[in-house]
């Protein structure tokens, strides 16, 4: 008589996750990802600090002894100084209505902060010349009280304000929601008004996701070129600000002082790295 033999699964086998991979697929997928990381990011910045110090140190220092370069962080720094705190406001406000009120016209809010990530800032710019420009909507009013505002600081400040206004808002509204409202109201019942709850409950809570905005923020503002060079009119030691600078110096084929200019965007964007690393762990989170 044959034996009839039934084959059972092996309940002591672990099951198989839906993410195992083999090993050769892992180190594979890895590596792709490291070479190409490698490729877009490490590689250029070599190229950037290699040029920047062809000439050695003191070809580098030499490339900062100039009018136009320190005139050109200078104004990078005040656009950043009034564009940080001015977007920082309106992002609390935007984060703080679309999180904790019901109205009409919050979806268009919220598709309006989203905005600027979706128009190309070359348009933003055109945007602004269209309306204060000489020929522009406003212009001529402006004109005649004096008031100057493309190829002048102003503008400068206008459209980076528009390309940089979303980002602490973006960051904040998500994490806004879903915290609640829940100690907010703890604190009314016990009779704290708006801006002690602001103060004592709301913002240590989002503090690390505010930091992570500003941070972003702050980068992106000196960092803009696509905006600003519509407005700026690349007046020298006026309206050139370091993005437009590098850019003025490379076409004039002074590469080492555009290579050296250059190194600081790159230093900026390790150290925006670094802080974006920094709030977004487990701490920052909380």
């Amino acid at each position: 008589m044959a034996a009839i033999v039934l084959n059972y699964p092996n309940r002591t086998a672990r099951p198989r996750k839906a993410t195992s991979e083999s090993p050769f697929s892992r180190w594979l997928i890895i590596g792709i990802a490291v070479a190409f990381m490698a490729l877009m990011f490490v590689l250029p910045l070599v190229v950037i600090f290699q040029e920047a110090f062809r000439k050695g140190w003191e070809g580098y220092v030499e490339a900062f002894d100039d009018r136009a370069t320190t005139h050109a962080i200078w104004l990078t720094l005040q656009v950043a100084a009034i564009t940080v705190p001015l977007n920082t406001l309106f992002g609390l406000a935007a984060a703080w209505c679309v999180s904790r009120f019901q109205f009409r016209g919050k979806r268009l809010l919220t598709a309006l902060i989203e905005l600027p990530l979706w128009v190309s800032p070359v348009i933003a710019g055109m945007i602004y010349v269209l309306l204060f420009g000489a020929q522009g909507l406003f212009g001529p009013s402006l004109k005649e009280h004096g008031i100057k505002i493309i190829f002048a600081l102003p503008g400068i400040v206008l459209s980076t304000i528009f390309v940089t206004f979303t980002f602490v808002a973006r960051v904040l509204a998500p994490q806004m929601e879903a915290q609640g409202q829940a100690e907010e109201e703890a604190a009314m019942t016990l009779g704290a008004n708006g801006w002690q709850m602001f103060w004592r409950v709301t913002l240590p809570k989002i503090k690390w996701g505010l930091l992570y905005g500003i941070i972003l923020c702050n980068a992106r503002s000196m960092g803009e070129f696509g905006a600003v060079s519509v407005v700026s009119g690349h007046i020298r030691n006026k309206t050139n600000t370091v993005p437009l600078h590098i850019e003025v110096l490379y076409n004039e084929y002074q590469f080492v002082p555009a290579f050296a200019v250059a190194s600081v965007l790159a230093l900026l964007a390790l150290v925006t790295l670094i802080l974006k690393t920094l709030t977004t762990t487990p701490r920052g989170a909380a």
